[in-house]
């Protein structure tokens, strides 16, 4: 177990490559936001983004391309970009010696990379550092809304007996980046005008319309993204629990992502058992009376809200779980978290 946060750490030199990403934006705002001690923040991306205008720390600031001397220095590194982006300067990163901290799911695969959710150490401690560490920093991974919401689920109902776990998320357009969100826009007023609409990205209609797979010809692929979730859930359940069924679903939203949960369990089970047990590993439950959470009402939040848990009237034993989730901003708040842990260690 981590040692306490110490009340006046030192001062550290932090790295976001790939800053101009949804992402990286994101995990920016919430690290000025945070009490990290952040001596120098230095914001990286790829060639097309070099040289935009931004602020960090209420100073104007040029994002920078990466080179050989771009991590010199850095003691925590966190990739935001994309999946390729994290791949191709993780060796120069670990070379200058940064610890990464990764938001891409680029970097699963990399030698001794560690998934981890810091909210779930006391119920579940994340598995030991894979054996055979290359040379360099260490890489720990921040797994996506929906892979920290089913470890979470998982996780947490696991004490309680769970027979089944099946969770389905629905997936806003933002999780594709500015193009996904510019692409469902131009449909959105397209269609209301009675226009041709186009597909460039998606290859298929998107706003409007609830998907399980887009176009042939789109480079999103559903498939990928719900196999990076079952991927996460078994590297950090790792048989620990039992692994939850999970399905992707395309939903015609911009930001934010709502989820439904089924769990059955001995007929004996309550409901406020069940709630109990989702409070103890930090999802918020919301109270009686009060509108069930929804994508808007989950933006800009760090918490998993879940509506009021219900019966399945036909199952015995069977709850249905409703829920939602800022996509961007939880893994962020996680990535940092993690950060915390390991500058008090």
């Amino acid at each position: 177990m981590a040692a306490p946060i110490p009340a006046r750490p030192r001062a550290s030199r932090f790295t976001i490559a790939g800053a101009s990403s949804l992402r990286g934006k994101e995990l920016k705002q919430l690290l000025e936001a945070s009490s990290l001690p952040i001596e120098d923040l230095r914001l990286l991306d790829e060639e097309f983004a070099a040289g935009t205008l931004t602020e960090a720390a209420g100073e104007p600031t040029i994002i920078q391309p990466v080179d050989e001397e771009s991590f010199q220095g850095a003691r925590l590194v966190f990739f935001t970009g994309s999946p390729a982006f994290a791949r191709r300067h993780l060796p120069v990163a670990r070379r200058m010696g940064a610890t990464v901290i990764d938001l891409s799911d680029g970097l699963r695969a990399a030698p001794a990379a560690r998934v981890w959710i810091p909210v779930l150490d006391k119920l579940l401690p994340p598995p030991p550092p894979v054996p055979g560490a290359s040379e360099g920093g260490e890489v720990y991974i921040s797994p996506s809304a929906a892979g920290i919401v089913g470890c979470i689920l998982a996780a947490a109902l696991a004490p309680l007996s769970v027979r089944r776990l099946a969770t389905v998320f629905f997936q806003p357009v933002s999780e594709c980046g500015d193009k996904g969100i510019d692409e469902l826009e131009s449909q959105t007023v397209k269609l209301l005008s009675f226009q041709p609409i186009a597909q460039e990205v998606f290859d298929t209609q998107v706003a409007f319309n609830m998907l399980s797979r887009y176009g042939d010809s789109s480079h999103e692929r559903l498939s990928d993204s719900r196999a990076a979730i079952a991927a996460c859930l078994r590297i950090y359940l790792d048989g620990r629990v039992p692994m939850p069924a999970v399905q992707l679903v395309h939903a015609p939203v911009f930001y934010a992502a709502a989820f439904s949960a089924f769990a059955e369990f001995d007929p004996a089970l309550q409901p406020a058992d069940l709630g109990s047990a989702l409070e103890t590993a930090g999802v918020r439950l919301t109270a009686s009376g009060d509108a069930p959470p929804s994508n808007l009402s989950a933006a800009g939040s760090t918490d998993i809200t879940l509506a009021r848990i219900e019966r399945d009237p036909n199952l015995p034993g069977g709850f249905w779980l409703w829920g939602a989730v800022d996509n961007f901003r939880l893994p962020a708040a996680n990535a940092i978290s993690i950060a915390e842990r390991l500058l008090a260690s």
